[in-house]
């Protein structure tokens, strides 16, 4: 189908408007919501390569890590990976130079993110 400059026009004034649109008052809660600072962080983005052992491996550059796991998908029968994975430290500062060293870079060819993670009691 050939875009005529008006149909064009319409559209992009439409799918702008989606973005104007202002948070509602739980999604802006949810965004603006501080997590305590915790040893355990949360990683988000990963690959379906990524294994345990490659998650340990590039968080060690910034500290003691006590614990990488790559959260899978129990019910399929090869364990594929759900893209997101924890990692845990022996200490804060170590948690805070993994998270800012680590958020934002890439491993296993995708762009992973980072943050502290939830307690399990607010889940």
């Amino acid at each position: 189908m050939a875009w005529r400059s008006g149909n064009l026009r319409r559209f992009l004034s439409t799918a702008s408007s989606l973005f104007d649109r202002p948070l509602s008052a739980a999604k802006a809660a949810r965004v603006t919501e501080q997590i305590p600072p915790s040893t355990t962080l949360f990683v988000s983005g990963l690959s379906g390569r990524t294994t345990n052992q490659k998650l340990r491996e590039a968080f060690a550059n910034f500290g003691d890590v006590i614990q990488a796991k790559v959260v899978t998908d129990r019910s399929s029968l090869s364990s594929h990976s759900k893209g997101y994975g924890f990692v845990r430290y022996s200490n804060l500062e170590d948690a805070e130079k993994g998270m800012e060293g680590m958020d934002g870079q890439f491993l296993d060819g995708r762009v992973i993110f980072t943050e502290y993670a939830k307690p399990k009691d607010t889940l």
